[in-house]
């Protein structure tokens, strides 16, 4: 059974009181640490209208859970989320797969520029003041006034 990454975003009732998002919090806290799971990080959107009508709410305080743990975790939040008067919507994402294609894709990348860095007789990470400054390439993709005359 392998730890995985989650995303868990969950709208609680504009009526809630800080008090009770914080309590909430809490309790998906306990379960992760008694599933032997792990919350990474934790950040309070705050309030925030929503998209559109939700149980005659027009908005919410939307939370985000980054939590470490499997599958089985997932499924009791899930269930304990449901029954939560204060919760609006909740929606959990796996997001470790993606971590992994963009790593692998990071890391392919950096390899074939060194590749033909090398090739090219050059080292294979590019060195300070090495290649044009920033204001040299903006001065050159700005040729829009080019041989115009005033």
């Amino acid at each position: 059974m392998a730890n995985r990454q989650y995303e868990l975003v969950y709208i609680v009732s504009p009526e809630a009181a800080e008090q009770q998002v914080a309590d909430l919090h809490a309790q998906i806290e306990a379960v992760v640490a008694r599933m032997g799971g792990r919350i990474e990080r934790t950040e309070n959107w705050g309030r925030r209208k929503l998209a559109y009508e939700i149980g005659h709410h027009k908005e919410g305080t939307y939370v985000l859970e980054v939590i470490d743990g499997s599958g089985e975790l997932m499924k009791e939040l899930d269930r304990r989320l449901k029954v939560f008067d204060q919760v609006v919507r909740h929606l959990a994402v796996r997001v470790d797969e993606e971590k992994n294609v963009v790593e692998r894709t990071r890391a392919k990348r950096q390899a074939d520029s060194e590749r033909r860095r090398v090739k090219r007789g050059l080292p294979p990470v590019r060195q300070p003041g090495e290649g044009r400054s920033a204001a040299e390439t903006e001065d050159a993709e700005d040729d829009r006034f080019d041989g115009v005359e005033a």
